[in-house]
């Protein structure tokens, strides 16, 4: 979450000299420390000076100086940068106010230009001057050395005699660039008179670590073991967290088993590098058990230092054992990121009945967990006891807040917050704007986005990419198309879109239809530069969305004149589309050329071009390619035999269905619910009861069960068998389900009728005229049959006019059914034929002449069917 776990850091390692301690104390308690000053080093500094032409100190800049106190650990393990003071320091000769602290992103603007030894470079940024000058001493003139003189020899020249440990200490730190860092290591190493100890080894291990150079990184660590450099708890803690964060998870947890090996238990900064390294990678329970098993070690340790009784580990909680505010901070975010909102909350207040005052970044953990969780009022109570604590909100907080409220739909409160940030005189940042610009642009609130991207520009907050298209999507779906197009140019012409934001911008317009403005925005990219594969792609899948297939091929012809090659993305989309458009054909002459490609690496390309020639009729042509598939080496899987037998079953083909469904299990494929679903079709078709029901019962037996298309089939052939009660058992299952549908009433209803139950089919007619479930032309003809052959003419005449009016057209089966009607009423059978002639030379003048007819003939008007 919102942690920040503190890494090993090699700035936060004290460095003493051997110091007399002087009689005077500052006026404000610090100790003043008088440093020994080898009197050939304060030559060559006095030459440097001279050569370097550097203006002499005022005496009043020796009283009034800034002095660093070294400070006082944070509760969570933190050091805070260094308070500064104007203080007056008595004068002493050789004195100097010189103290050390951990530092905190002190090379953000430092120049590290090094030039020829006789070449003096441009004048060393202020800023790094005053940075260093806080070490005092001689290290500023040093590193200002080494920023202006690139040989080593001549840099380190005035200060050879005399540098000590902590001074090669700080000048590694300092080093902005891996290799001038590994320059000066190397150079330590080979004067033979200096001592390189383990700590500088770290600060190697963290330098090259944060530069991804992992074959230095390696040879150092051999460097190391080969000599006898013994590993320490940070060392460890900073090889796992250099490769965790570099993205090798497998090498950082190498170094963990070594540590392991080496029974060395983890410290807490090298415990929280751990867990986060679990976190990161989402395994939340083995951060937890890590977490647990070094929380149960650390009290075992606890107990026997205070000789009482063991604990048993079983019954460890937090507290047992005394933590500071960064390892609650650890064991709070491992259960938020678990979603175990009552462990963390009973950590946080246990951590408040120790004594520990929480801090910003728990606050800000617990926050974002409730909110995560939609526990609104939660967050309220944590916003409250932080003003309690005076723990004061940085803008981390705030933007959790505006995040979780965008999230909870409460966009008016989010909006609020950058006010209430203003007024806690703190300065929204990037975060801030975005999240609540991308809410405003998803809700499509174009004038309170507008406002804020106006109040963006005015603060210089530049507009990201993602943000940018969320816009472009905002304009578009609010159809103002022109204003979209606008937005978009202008971030064009400025010539820095990358490849990701150009194809952000295709897809909104492609995916809304406007394939035109697709097609403008795909050109602008071509004028800026050759447009990419994933450009490419999104244009491909633009055309694809708008039926232009064959602008899409035209395009994948054309990739090579833009120096790129379709990719396998390339090819799949546009052979789904080809598919899909039922243009098996097309898709097939470009599955080759992927084939041909190398880019074919399983039968999913395969699977939808099969599936279209079935869709088509082409039967033939889908097994020639299946086979096709299998000559290449592609196994195919059960959606591929899938494909193929629902085929066969369309057609009524058992032995070719049953053929792949052997073929299927001899390969070791299991039958599941799609292929059973298509036996039964199948049986269903050639009225094979016995077969039918073994894999129905099949169909039970599996995870998803039988659907309710195989059981209306399974009903449809007890039906034909006049098979009641196996057909009621299943009818009435999927009614209570409440999957019973159209077709599985008008299949009961047939049922009924054929065994002569008729109240029972009256029944199931009225349920489903009350359930709206007369849609389909076959279930309108069986109504209307059961109506006819009982000789309830006038329902069976309103049933066909409610048919007309509905939409839906008669056939044949319809039309036999209202001539029984007419001739049971008297008409000649003759009479009734010509009507049917009549109808099929002309539709509308043959469904007039029907309607008449029976009008005349029942003698009545249109009118609902009555109750019987």
């Amino acid at each position: 979450m919102f942690v920040k776990l503190q890494h090993l850091d090699t700035n936060c390692i004290p460095i003493f000299h051997s110091v007399k301690t002087s009689k005077s104390n500052d006026l404000n308690g610090g100790v003043s420390i008088s440093l020994p000053r080898h009197r050939t080093q304060r030559e060559f500094e006095q030459q440097l000076i001279k050569k370097h032409q550097i203006p002499p100190q005022k005496p009043s800049d020796f009283d009034e100086s800034v002095v660093f106190y070294k400070q006082k650990p944070n509760p969570d393990g933190s050091v805070e940068t260094p308070v500064k003071e104007k203080v007056i320091v008595e004068k002493h000769r050789g004195v100097k106010g010189r103290l050390w602290s951990r530092k905190e992103n002190m090379h953000a603007k430092c120049s590290m230009k090094v030039v020829n030894e006789n070449e003096v470079a441009k004048k060393v940024d202020t800023r790094c001057l005053t940075k260093w000058a806080r070490y005092g001493g001689c290290i500023p003139a040093i590193l200002e050395a080494l920023d202006r003189v690139s040989d080593l020899d001549d840099a380190f020249k005035p200060w050879e005699l005399s540098l000590n440990n902590k001074e090669m200490t700080i000048i590694l730190k300092e080093q902005e660039v891996w290799q001038r860092a590994k320059d000066i290591f190397e150079w330590f190493k080979r004067k033979g008179c200096y001592e390189v100890n383990v700590i500088h080894y770290n600060i190697m291990i963290r330098i090259l670590g944060k530069a991804r150079k992992w074959a230095e990184l390696e040879m150092l660590s051999d460097e190391m073991e080969k000599n006898g450099i013994e590993f320490i708890n940070s060392t460890f803690g900073t090889l796992i967290d250099v490769y965790s964060k570099g993205g090798i998870r497998e090498k950082a947890m190498y170094w963990l088993d070594v540590m392991n090996k080496k029974e060395m238990e983890p410290d807490e900064v090298t415990m929280g590098i751990i867990v986060q390294m679990y976190k990161t990678a989402g395994q939340f329970e083995k951060a937890e058990e890590f977490l647990k098993k070094w929380l149960a070690r650390k009290s075992v340790a606890e107990n026997i230092t205070n000789h009482s009784k063991p604990t048993k580990v079983e019954a460890l909680s937090v507290d047992r054992v005394c933590l500071s505010l960064h390892t609650y901070n650890t064991l709070i975010d491992t259960y938020g990121r678990a979603g175990r909102l009552k462990d963390a909350s009973d950590t946080f207040g246990q951590m408040l009945r120790e004594g520990i005052v929480p801090n910003t970044v728990t606050f800000n953990t617990m926050i974002h967990m409730f909110g995560k969780h939609g526990q609104l009022e939660e967050v309220a109570s944590l916003m409250q006891k932080m003003e309690q604590l005076q723990c004061v909100a940085d803008t981390r907080t705030y933007n959790i807040l505006i995040s979780l409220h965008c999230k909870h739909d409460n966009i008016i409160v989010a909006k609020g917050y950058i006010k209430k940030m203003q007024e806690a005189s703190l300065e929204p940042d990037a975060v801030s704007y975005r999240t609540l610009l991308y809410a405003f642009s998803i809700r499509r609130m174009v004038s309170e986005a507008e406002e804020l991207v106006n109040d963006m520009n005015k603060r210089d907050i530049e507009i990201d990419e993602f943000t940018q298209s969320s816009l472009t999507r905002m304009y578009i779906e609010s159809s103002m198309l022109e204003k979209s197009w606008l937005w978009f140019y202008q971030f064009h012409i400025q010539g820095k879109m990358s490849p990701e934001c150009y194809s952000a911008n295709i897809d909104a317009f492609g995916e809304r239809g406007h394939i035109l403005e697709a097609e403008k925005v795909f050109k602008c990219c071509q004028e800026q530069r050759n447009p990419t594969v994933l450009e490419l792609n999104v244009m491909i899948k633009a055309y694809g969305i708008n039926k232009k297939y064959d602008e899409a091929c035209r395009l994948v012809d054309s990739m090579d004149e833009h120096d790129v090659y379709p990719d396998k993305c390339s090819y799949n989309s546009l052979i789904q589309m080809l598919a899909s458009a039922e243009l098996p054909q097309k898709a097939t002459f470009y599955l080759r050329k992927m084939q041909e490609s190398g880019l074919v690496s399983d039968c999913i390309p395969y699977c939808a071009v099969i599936s279209s020639f079935v869709k088509s009729g082409q039967l033939e042509m889908a097994v020639s390619l299946f086979e096709e598939m299998v000559g290449f080496n592609l196994e195919p899987d059960v959606v591929a035999y899938g494909v193929l037998i629902n085929a066969y079953a369309d057609v009524g083909n058992v032995e070719g269905a049953l053929h792949y469904v052997n073929e299927m299990e001899d390969k070791g494929l299991a039958v599941n619910g799609v292929i059973c679903n298509s036996l039964i079709k199948l049986y269903t078709k050639v009225g094979c009861l016995k077969d039918a029901e073994e894999v129905y019962y099949m169909l039970q037996r599996l995870h998803v069960g039988p659907d309710v298309y195989s059981s209306n089939c399974m009903i449809d052939l007890y039906t034909e068998q006049s098979m009641l009660k196996p057909a009621e058992e299943i009818f009435e299952k999927l009614r209570r389900n409440g999957n019973a549908n159209e077709f599985s009433y008008a299949m009961m209803l047939c049922m009924y009728k054929k065994i002569g139950s008729f109240d029972e089919a009256f029944e199931i007619a009225k349920q489903m005229r009350e359930l709206g479930l007369l849609t389909y032309l076959l279930s309108y003809n069986h109504v209307l049959g059961l109506y006819a052959s009982d000789g309830r003419f006038k329902e069976a005449v309103t049933i066909f006019k409610e048919m007309i009016e509905s939409g839906v057209q008669p056939n044949d089966s319809t039309f036999k059914s209202l001539g029984v009607v007419l001739m049971k009423c008297g008409v000649p059978k003759k009479a009734v034929k010509n009507l049917e002639i009549m109808w099929r030379n002309d539709y509308q003048s043959g469904l007039e002449v029907w309607l008449e007819t029976l009008n005349s003939v029942i003698g009545m008007v249109y009118h609902d069917i009555s109750d019987r």
